[in-house]
């Protein structure tokens, strides 16, 4: 298990930093976080369910949740993923591949990261 000895929300540029006793260093976006959550809402027991329209969502809280994860909170309401000190590694290691994934995904499903973009145009 990877513990960061450092945690801080850098509120002003709206993403969590790590640092570990290795020197590891990691800069994580909320958007980021929030598509990748660890939630069964986001993870959906096995079929991951794709967040779209988190450009601009903001992360508000951290929290410790024991010896072994953060708990995170999202200004779009959502705070039910548990961080472990594994998975955030992971996050941060694997960053790069995981959010290209994450815009294949989206445009795959003819989905878009900005909330004010929609695959269904209304004409009146």
């Amino acid at each position: 298990m990877r513990i960061p000895s450092k945690i801080r929300l850098n509120t002003a540029d709206n993403q969590l930093e790590l640092g570990y006793a290795n020197g590891d260093k990691f800069t994580l976006p909320a958007e980021f976080l929030r598509v990748l959550s660890p939630s069964a809402e986001v993870q959906g027991h096995g079929n991951p369910v794709l967040q779209s329209g988190k450009q601009f969502v903001r992360l508000t809280n951290v929290q410790a949740a024991g010896n072994y994860a953060l708990k995170l909170t999202f200004d779009d309401g959502h705070d039910t993923g548990l961080y472990t000190w594994d998975y955030l590694f992971r996050l941060g290691s694997q960053q790069e591949q995981l959010w290209q994934d994450y815009l294949k995904q989206l445009s795959a499903a003819n989905q878009f990261r900005d909330p004010s973009q929609s695959a269904v145009k209304i004409m009146l």
